[in-house]
């Protein structure tokens, strides 16, 4: 027997739980919020997410997963300066985004601490793809240069949440991208 079938749309109700997360974090949403929210009743919620720590771990893995395809489609662009400059700008424009909470829940959630440790792998790894193709000096300190970029883009966050214009995010990105080294072939 396979049970009765579910009277809500699944992921309509975890795409509702990831904006509260995102709002609110994971302390200061409660059970009845989300089920207030999401307009499914406790035992319902319970039994497709589990418990409210469950549901908020795959909450941020949608989120995370929506945050990494848009980092990626950045990173492949062709060179260093470009890949990253594309990452601010996105940045500002979703922290920015009116249509969406304020800032970022994987750059101010306490409990994302593996997701933001992997955001800054893919930075890391964009910065070493730079030195290989010759974008950036082979001395590049990528490591250091990553935990740069993400402590930009965390601050992106924070000042979008705290009421920070489009122009006034991105201002911080494009002088976040002063750091980055010159190319060695520049002037050829």
């Amino acid at each position: 027997m396979t049970g009765r079938p579910r009277s809500f749309d699944r992921d309509a109700a975890l795409a509702v739980a990831v904006e509260l997360f995102w709002r609110q974090g994971f302390d200061r949403t409660s059970i009845a919020e989300l089920t207030e929210a999401t307009g499914v009743n406790p035992p319902s919620l319970y039994a497709a997410f589990g418990d409210k720590k469950s549901l908020f771990e795959e909450a941020a893995g949608v989120y995370f997963a929506r945050t990494c395809e848009g980092f990626d489609a950045a990173a492949a662009l062709p060179d260093t300066r470009t890949a990253m400059a594309r990452v601010l700008d996105d940045t500002a424009r979703a922290h920015t985004d009116t249509t969406t909470p304020p800032g970022c829940l994987l750059l101010t959630e306490p409990r994302l601490s593996l997701q933001r440790a992997a955001l800054h792998d893919r930075l890391r790894r964009r910065l070493d793809q730079g030195v290989r193709d010759g974008d950036l000096p082979a001395a590049t300190d990528t490591d250091a240069l990553a935990t740069y970029f993400l402590a930009v883009l965390r601050g992106m966050s924070g000042l979008a949440r705290d009421g920070g214009t489009f122009d006034e995010v991105r201002a911080v990105g494009a002088t976040a991208l002063a750091v980055l080294p010159p190319s060695p072939h520049a002037g050829d």
